[in-house]
């Protein structure tokens, strides 16, 4: 069997763009011809030398289809005695084990029906310039979008998600400030419905986390706001005090229970109950690697 660098050697003149560098990229995935390697998020993948070829082949022509007697033709020559049908479908298997992919719902490689396969996410091509972004190379006839390796939609614009995070911060920071200035307000409403030390602790524990909370969410929003790119690295770190501190505040809706009712309190606190999670995922999406961003 053929070593993989040379395999790559063989296939790396067909790349199109920057065919001296023989580097794709495609989501969190990096395919190196010149060192026979596929990559995601830059750590080496265990990939066999067949669905290696395919997929170098594949991403030869993003967005067309590579008939199965191409892939015939080119990895398994005439002399070979191999169930072909066999080995290509078990090669294109373990590829799309290796990518995470799915035959029913593809994200990378589509199956066309006794026909072959089309490679249907964008493709970065070349070695990225300093300082700039690489060359794409979207599949020419199709509108794919591109999809979030974990998450299984669509990734959206950066610039959405950054935005509604900033928004989910700020919320906080005016509860926090609002809570703070209205302390007595806080106390009043505390100690018709708890004893008087349960009042005191109440609200003791607002004036303690929104002490904590304010520099927080000041943090998140300077760090989103400048685009700081270990953001998502740093909020998983945190998440868990996150977690702790929202769904805590959660419960602020029932202050209002007087003025807004039993039934809107509940809803209230219900949404915000979800919210913390949907902030990591806005950070997963905006935040992925660099090879998915805008």
């Amino acid at each position: 069997m053929l070593n993989l660098r040379v395999v790559g050697r063989l296939l790396m003149p067909a790349l199109p763009s920057n065919p001296s560098s023989g580097i794709a990229r495609f989501g969190v995935f990096e395919l190196d011809l010149a060192a026979g390697e596929l990559r995601k998020n830059g750590a080496k993948l265990r990939l066999q030398e067949q669905p290696f070829q395919v997929l170098a082949l594949l991403l030869e022509r993003p967005g067309d289809v590579v008939t199965r007697e191409e892939l015939r033709q080119k990895l398994w020559p005439a002399d070979t005695f191999v169930d072909f049908d066999h080995g290509l479908n078990t090669a294109v298997n373990k590829l799309r084990e290796t990518l995470g992919d799915s035959a029913s719902s593809p994200r990378y490689i589509e199956t066309l029906a006794r026909r072959g396969y089309r490679f249907i996410a964008l493709v970065q091509t070349g070695a990225r310039p300093p300082g700039g972004r690489p060359e794409v190379s979207p599949a020419p006839s199709l509108s794919v979008p591109q999809f979030h390796p974990q998450l299984e939609v669509p990734i959206p614009r950066r610039g959405l998600t950054r935005g509604l995070f900033a928004l989910v911060q700020l919320m906080y920071l005016i509860f926090y400030v609002v809570a703070l200035f209205r302390l007595h307000g806080v106390f009043v409403v505390a100690d018709s419905f708890l004893p008087g030390w349960g009042a005191t602790a109440l609200v003791a524990a607002v004036m303690v986390t929104a002490g904590v909370g304010i520099p927080l969410r000041c943090y998140l929003l300077s760090a989103v706001g400048f685009d700081h790119q270990r953001l998502g690295e740093k909020f998983q770190q945190m998440f868990p005090f996150i977690l702790a501190l929202d769904e805590l505040w959660a419960v602020a809706p029932f202050l209002l229970i007087q003025q807004i009712g039993p039934g809107a309190a509940f809803a209230a606190s219900a949404a915000l109950l979800y919210v913390p999670f949907s902030e990591r995922t806005l950070i997963r999406m905006a935040y992925l690697g660099p090879s998915a961003r805008e």
